[in-house]
């Protein structure tokens, strides 16, 4: 049912109050604290908390979300319940407007400590638009991708909130023709359209989480930009994959909409053929009706669906702990580019371009294979909605600036 709230949410707003994303602020010089986005506002939950007494009330004052994410899937619907009602029944206005701080006064910071990061690849058009770029003799997938969901474990530590600048990086590249590496900064600077799923309750060594049990585990979605030197990482991907072409910097949005705010998004998973193995498979197994715009220097240049994805996030998940490996308070894992099958809904410059050989035009003549310094890029969604309206997941972004010179030695 769609909810009305007495606070003025501006026509097209991303944050109305069927989204009420979390994140973490400053206002001043106070300290980093937890916050509710809604409309033009963001909510100050710990003096309102406090002022009632909640029992909850300590975990807002924390500059980081990760104890509130460790409270659990009945603390985080319960919460959720409070701020619904006290932003919907006039009764509350009193009490509760004067915690509202209009957003373009207050500075937004990481909203939670990343414990480990995993990247999939859980686009079928992504995997085969790259598989035909780059092996055009072999079939487009590999023989395992429609096994499992493929991923590869990231580096938690370069994950970095909306607007952290992009320095491009330097490292090893080495093109087809040339006889050996050279060093220095990436020719080919991409970006990678995702979504990622943030991880509240964690697990023991050697415990499994079964599909059904996504929603006890997983707290809410952000946004991804998985930002890739292709040059950098198509040299040293074999024989154990991405690593300095990637771990130079992770974008996430600073806002993390609850997966409870997503239900009406939820839709029937992909057909899957062949049939998962059994721990792939569930009754609570669902995929995300969510609609993605990726913009370069403020112009629209696709729009990726990640409904067409092949894996499910509780596909993903269950894979990633079916070998015993533990969950941490924090955990961060993403979907891998999300694309479609035309190039309207491609989720990267390196499909959009075919690898560089045909540059994409811009609205003002200039052309672009890859990433120049100076370019802009921004990523924002929405998805359904209680009856009929629009859930936003808010936008992250980032600024390619110059290769930094190398330290001076001690």
């Amino acid at each position: 049912m769609a909810l009305t709230t007495w606070v003025h949410v501006p026509e097209g707003s991303a944050f109305g109050v069927h989204s009420l994303p979390y994140g973490v602020f400053s206002h001043g010089d106070e300290d980093p604290r937890i916050g509710v986005a809604i409309g033009s506002y963001v909510l100050d939950l710990a003096p309102l908390a406090a002022s009632e007494w909640a029992d909850f009330a300590s975990v807002f004052t924390a500059p980081t979300l990760n104890p509130f994410l460790g409270l659990g899937r009945q603390a985080w619907h319960a919460v959720r319940q409070w701020i619904t009602e006290r932003l919907t029944d006039e009764s509350y206005r009193a009490l509760v407007e004067p915690e509202l701080l209009p957003l373009d006064q207050v500075r937004l910071h990481m909203p939670f400590e990343v414990a480990d990061y995993v990247d999939f690849y859980a686009s079928e058009h992504h995997a085969a638009n790259l598989g035909r770029l780059f092996r055009p003799d072999e079939p487009p997938l590999p023989p395992n991708w429609k096994h499992l969901p493929v991923g590869y474990h990231g580096r938690a530590g370069t994950v970095s909130v909306s607007g952290t600048p992009l320095v491009r990086p330097c490292g090893q590249r080495k093109a087809p023709d040339d006889a050996a590496p050279t060093f220095g900064p990436s020719a080919r600077l991409d970006y990678e359209v995702e979504v990622g799923f943030v991880v509240g309750t964690p697990t023991r060594l050697g415990q499994r989480v079964s599909v059904d049990q996504v929603r006890d585990h997983v707290f809410g979605v952000v946004l991804v930009n998985d930002w890739s030197a292709r040059d950098l990482q198509v040299w040293e991907t074999r024989p154990l994959g991405p690593f300095l072409g990637k771990s130079f910097l992770t974008s996430i949005s600073p806002w993390v909409v609850p997966l409870e705010a997503l239900e009406a998004a939820m839709i029937d998973p992909p057909a899957q053929d062949p049939r998962p193995l059994p721990y792939l498979a569930g009754k609570d197994n669902f995929g995300l009706d969510v609609d993605l715009e990726v913009r370069l220097n403020g112009q629209v240049i696709a729009r990726p669906r990640y409904s067409e994805m092949y894996w499910t996030p509780a596909q993903m998940l269950a894979h990633l702990t079916v070998n015993g490996a533990a969950l941490r308070t924090g955990d961060l894992f993403a979907s891998g580019t999300v694309s479609g099958p035309e190039p309207a809904a491609y989720g990267s410059l390196i499909e959009l371009t075919s690898a560089g050989a045909e540059p994409l035009t811009l609205a003002d003549g200039t052309t672009r294979a890859f990433l120049h310094d100076g370019d802009q890029v921004t990523i924002s969604a929405t998805a359904p909605g209680p009856d009929g309206t629009r859930i936003g997941l808010g936008e992250v972004t980032g600024t390619v600036c110059p290769c930094l010179p190398a330290s001076p030695p001690t």
